[in-house]
């Protein structure tokens, strides 16, 4: 099929992430750690901290940066991109007109939150759910760290979220604190004091020097119903559709197991099917080795 893709943005861009991608993600896009041609950091455990506890669960994940993953993928992908900041989008018949400019038979949105295509078709007949927010806090920057470990802190402060450090190969760090959104607010809480606690503990305890931060925020929505998958021929994918996971709010995975599934719905002209897509993402890291640490993320409410 004759693709192309619109972005405002001219690639490769930065792109605020946390970078986690998971084994499945890789095995859905056919990439060998060993021959993806950018940085990539692996680790072999997760550190997880919950109220003083320290608990280091053994798993293989990775890191990587967006402003490489994304370009590369798209130059791999073979299809046409055009730098285009879409304003409007209306039907014509069998057709649907992008600001005049584009025709397609079939529309993807894929736009994150402020997606155009979410606005226009699905706005109204799937409205997203406030309770499925998370707002987040976050910087990625060059830094010569010595801790390669990933850390997760969960729950500090009555915080309904967790906060982050996640080294990235090729000398990068990305740290943040993210949190569900209504459920900050109705604390009387904000996430700026977590952000600013964060960085208090990253310098006392020798993470990162102390420096001056310049953080960027954004939201998204973690995964509902999806009771809509689709208004005629116009789709959603990834965070558009809200598809984060519930647990850690992960959005990677699910945002290429719905490109996928749309893509395969258009190839056979059938609806897409999203039931597995954005469920919870920690018990399926630690299936495999089971045990004690399985049981305890079980007892916490996570699997």
């Amino acid at each position: 099929m004759d693709c192309l893709v619109l972005d405002r943005a001219e690639f490769p861009r930065l792109k605020l992430c946390a970078g986690w991608v998971t084994p499945q993600m890789l095995l859905d896009l056919e990439i060998e750690p060993g021959e993806y041609p950018f940085s990539l950091l692996s680790f072999e455990s997760l550190r997880f901290h919950f109220k003083g506890l320290g608990l280091s669960l053994r798993t293989r994940q990775h890191s990587i940066r967006r402003i490489e993953f994304d370009a590369w993928l798209l130059q791999r992908s073979g299809a046409t991109v055009a730098t285009h900041n879409v304003r409007s989008i209306r039907r014509d018949d069998d057709w649907y007109v992008i600001d005049e400019q584009y025709r397609c038979r079939n529309l993807v949105g894929a736009g994150g939150t402020p997606c155009p295509v979410h606005r226009t078709f699905f706005r109204e007949i799937a409205p997203r759910k406030p309770g499925k927010q998370a707002a987040v806090l976050e910087e990625e920057f060059p830094y010569d760290w010595q801790d390669g470990t990933c850390h997760l802190w969960f729950f500090e402060r009555g915080l309904p979220g967790y906060s982050w450090y996640v080294p990235k190969a090729g000398g990068y760090l990305n740290v943040g604190v993210g949190a569900m959104a209504r459920d900050l607010k109705a604390k009387g809480d904000a996430i700026g004091p977590h952000w600013r606690r964060l960085q208090d503990k990253l310098v006392s305890r020798g993470l990162v020097a102390a420096r001056t931060w310049d953080s960027g925020g954004y939201t998204y929505y973690v995964r509902g119903k999806q009771d809509v998958t689709h208004h005629g021929r116009a789709y959603l994918a990834g965070d558009a559709a809200g598809l984060a996971t519930t647990d850690l709010a992960e959005g990677i995975g699910p945002a290429v197991r719905s490109g996928i599934a749309v893509a395969e719905a258009i190839a056979a002209d059938a609806e897409p099917c999203f039931a597995a897509i954005g469920r919870r993402s920690l018990p399926a890291m630690l299936e495999e080795h089971g045990g004690w640490p399985l049981k305890l993320v079980r007892g916490l409410g996570w699997a």
